[in-house]
């Protein structure tokens, strides 16, 4: 919402979403435009590698850890394979190097799906790897939302 309050309604995150949704298209778009000058091997290569680094070693991790609790580089491996800033700089060399080519759209594709489709944005190192509600911040949702019980008044408005 602000930089004092890094909190998203269930209605301000739908509208993240959206804008994430029209940039898939966009890309996806483009991609299937170009469609005969893709060399696929690279788009599948550039669209699995994100997740083969960012998410699946992480994903193993949790579901072995007794308690939910992972080492936290599989955070910062998540986070780094999945930043649109770290791929601009790949994507950049790349295209330094060898070209511009339509494959690269595969990371745009990836990125801006898994923020649209599946609402999966930068992990914190205070929430588990998989999504899991947290107690405390579905209070404070309710509470933010005018939703709450006699014990647990609204705050004062600032």
């Amino acid at each position: 919402m602000d930089h004092l309050n890094r909190y998203e309604s269930r209605a301000t995150f739908r509208l993240l979403r959206l804008e994430y949704a029209v940039a898939l298209v966009v890309c996806s778009a483009l991609m299937l435009q170009h469609i005969s000058e893709v060399r696929w091997w690279v788009a599948i290569v550039l669209f699995a590698y994100i997740d083969l680094i960012g998410y699946i070693p992480g994903a193993i991790a949790y579901r072995r850890a007794r308690d939910s609790r992972i080492p936290k580089v599989y955070y910062v491996l998540y986070n780094t394979m999945h930043s649109f800033v770290t791929h601009a700089v790949v994507l950049g060399v790349w295209s330094a190097v060898a070209g511009f080519e339509w494959a690269l759209l595969a990371v745009p594709i990836h990125l801006c799906g898994d923020r649209a489709l599946f609402g999966n944005f930068l992990k914190s190192f205070g929430v588990r790897f998989e999504p899991v509600a947290v107690a405390a911040f579905v209070e404070f949702e309710e509470r933010v939302a005018g939703r709450t019980s006699p014990e647990h008044p609204m705050p004062e408005r600032v």
